[in-house]
């Protein structure tokens, strides 16, 4: 039997949460062996997930100029293979030069890098399988850090053997731009593929079984992406289901829906949400607990129900946020070797969501606060009232503000837009430090800018909060504000 190597700690998997995890364990002076299966570094973020999906949205608006066909009138004719090979192209690039800064870190940190699938043998050893099917070594710690990520579920009698039936991982390949795909599931991942493809000119359906687009979204900002998409000449059906897929002979795919509705398409997208990559660890060996879809089950300090095996990042599901992942590798080795560095993850952590246009949030919905009985107001701009806005042709972007009556205290931010992954972190900072929309009426923001609009945003909540609560008038508006 081959002899076990030892060390502090081993991590699974090389995504997000297992690099930080074991870049923040061996700064500290732990002896760290981080195994991984695939040929490369990065895990789902890089290769199949985050970044992938990020590059093709920002080619797919780069070369169908389509931030500036509207503004200037501008025809682009698409040559669609040429663009697949632009899209590949570009994508690579990016995954190398990722790929490259993570191996980077690893070494830098002194991480022992281990090629091979692992699979506990006990609690507190794992084999390493090679891609002969052999053991190639063994590896024992006191600590492990599990963190392989997640995969797209595939629903049962779905013919995911026709090659134009696609999930979130094999639309990459993009063989070809269709002329018209169906996405079925109006989550985070089908609307960001939905808006990538529809970019490119390719007509879109969405189906989604629920009331509205990616739920967990303010309900306005839900309604509007929805709107986007349909005044561009895209379908969106809520409350509905696709039945039946069937190949048309020598033909495009057929949809039979609940509704009783057919659907001819070129390709389908399903996007049913993802499972725990868990199977073949051995976890049973082990002891640690999944959920029914193959999710790690942890408590508050990443701990699975075996005290010293910990986990981390999308194996162990919502909300599945590399930026959240990232943290909860590095905040689970604290605990795990007794480090005061990082005690838990923000409580307060934004959400961006990279659809055409972007959507991010942080904080409360107003369903939130409508459940949880706490009186609130509103303050809303239009981004195309905005400057900025009106040289980067903005159509229905809204930042909108959530403040506590009768504090002001900033409850929520919500916005759609583009840039808005980025603006959101503006609210973020007023949030964490307790403040209130006169943060915003009191600063100078530059001009013209977007960020400009959450002073704009702050009055018009003053104004909502002086209907609600009369002891607090507004403060009078700037020279030249024209509500």
């Amino acid at each position: 039997m081959t002899s076990a190597e030892q060390f502090d700690l081993i991590v699974i998997g090389s995504g997000p949460a297992g690099e930080k995890g074991a870049a923040q364990a061996a700064y500290f002076g732990k002896k760290v062996a981080l195994v991984e299966l695939a040929p490369q570094v990065g895990g789902a973020c890089v290769h199949t997930g985050t970044l992938p999906s990020k590059t093709l949205r920002e080619a797919a608006l780069y070369l169908t100029g389509f931030r500036r066909r509207e503004l200037y009138g501008l025809t682009l004719d698409l040559d669609r293979q040429a663009s697949i090979r632009a899209l590949t192209g570009r994508l690579q690039h990016v995954t190398a030069g990722q790929v490259a800064q993570i191996s980077r870190n690893l070494d830098r940190h002194h991480v022992t890098l281990v090629s091979g699938r692992a699979t506990f043998v006990s609690p507190n050893e794992i084999a390493v399988i090679g891609a002969d099917g052999g053991e190639q070594r063994r590896l024992a710690a006191s600590t492990f850090l599990i963190a392989t990520g997640s995969s797209p579920l595939r629903p049962a009698g779905v013919p995911f053997s026709d090659p134009d039936v696609e999930d979130s991982d094999t639309i990459l390949q993009l063989d070809r731009i269709p002329d018209a795909l169906a996405v079925v599931g109006g989550g985070v991942i089908g609307c960001e593929y939905a808006c990538i493809f529809a970019a490119l000119g390719t007509r879109i359906t969405i189906i989604e079984g629920r009331s509205a687009l990616m739920g967990f979204l303010d309900s306005e900002i839900s309604d509007s992406l929805k709107s986007e998409l349909e005044d561009d000449g895209h379908a969106v059906r809520l409350g509905d289901a696709v039945t039946t897929v069937q190949r048309v002979p020598d033909g495009p795919l057929r949809l039979t829906l609940k509704s009783g509705t057919e659907l001819l398409v070129d390709k389908v997208l399903y996007s049913a949400g993802r499972g725990g990559n868990t199977a073949g660890l051995g976890l049973d060996v082990a002891g640690v607990t999944l959920d029914p879809r193959g999710r790690i089950i942890v408590d508050d300090h990443f701990r699975t129900s075996t005290a010293h095996i910990y986990a981390a990042g999308d194996v162990i599901g919502n909300p599945a946020l590399a930026s959240v992942s990232m943290e909860q590798g590095r905040v689970a080795m604290c605990h795990a070797f007794d480090l005061s560095y990082k005690t838990q993850v923000a409580e307060l952590t934004p959400f961006g969501v990279y659809t055409i246009p972007e959507i991010s949030m942080v904080g409360a919905t107003e369903d939130d606060l409508k459940k949880r009985g706490v009186t609130y107001a509103v303050g809303r701009t239009m981004l195309e009232q905005n400057a900025r806005g009106q040289i980067t042709g903005e159509r229905r972007g809204l930042l909108k503000l959530l403040f506590d009556v009768p504090s002001k205290r900033l409850l929520g931010a919500h916005m759609i837009g583009e840039g808005a992954t980025e603006l959101i972190h503006v609210a973020q900072m007023v949030m964490t430090f307790g403040g209130t929309i006169d943060v915003f009426i009191d600063s100078v923001f530059n001009f013209p800018t977007l960020s400009e609009a959450y002073k704009y945003a702050a009055y018009d909540g003053l104004a909502h909060l002086a209907r609600l609560a009369p002891a607090y008038p507004p403060a009078p508006p700037p020279s030249g504000f024209d509500k």
